[in-house]
């Protein structure tokens, strides 16, 4: 299979490379790497998206790039944290714990059609594709499942809703459900109600006094 040839980035709008007087540092550059890796995705997609590409439109060079991030997943991973976060904004808060977890199943699923299949299946199997990257991936991908849940429930528990006593493992069963079904399906309305009133609230909700027989 020939091999593709990049159109030049200079030829996409890249910004010149930096004169030496006004070379970045630190969090600029930091910066300026996640933007140009952000647009290098949204200009050429995940497949035919380069370390050397973004480096060019960054305007420095590849080991720059990769002293941050050694691989193209991990690079475009820290671009979407940056712009395209997978719950972006305010914690939902509607009131109640069914509420808030439907809302949170939503954002993220929106979120990730707004990335489009094309750039989740080709991270997940770039990821996967290297056992010394599935730390990474896990590390990446489950913190904020594990964040947004532990918030969504402490405000439950303090309602009176949910148990205090609910498992890290099952306090994230609605974002891993969710991230399953996605990588087979679509992750539709019809699946993360499901996920939420049949699996995840009958696990964390406060159940009420039993009636004692006369």
């Amino acid at each position: 299979m020939a091999e593709h040839t990049e159109t030049p980035s200079s030829a996409r709008g890249a910004v010149p490379r930096p004169s030496a007087g006004t070379r970045r540092r630190g969090s600029a550059l930091e910066d300026a790497l996640l933007d140009a890796a952000w647009d290098e995705l949204q200009e050429v997609g995940y497949a035919r998206l380069t370390m050397e590409g973004v480096a060019q439109r960054a305007g420095t060079s590849r080991p720059v790039l990769a002293r941050r991030w050694p691989t193209r997943p991990q690079l475009v991973f820290a671009a979407l944290r940056r712009h395209r976060p997978m719950l972006s904004g305010e914690l939902p808060d509607t009131g109640s714990l069914r509420g808030d977890v439907l809302d949170a199943l939503r954002r993220i699923s929106a979120r990730l059609a707004e990335l489009g299949p094309e750039t989740f299946y080709g991270m997940a199997g770039d990821y996967f594709a290297d056992p010394a990257l599935v730390p990474d991936w896990q590390a990446q991908a489950l913190q904020t499942g594990k964040e947004v849940m532990a918030a969504i429930l402490k405000r439950a528990v303090e309602r009176g809703e949910a148990r205090d006593d609910v498992p890290p493992r099952v306090a994230t069963v609605p974002i891993d459900l969710l991230r399953h079904e996605l990588l087979l399906s679509s992750g539709d309305e019809h699946a993360i109600t499901e996920i939420v009133d049949q699996v995840f609230l009958p696990l964390v909700l406060v159940l009420p006094p039993a009636e004692h027989e006369g």
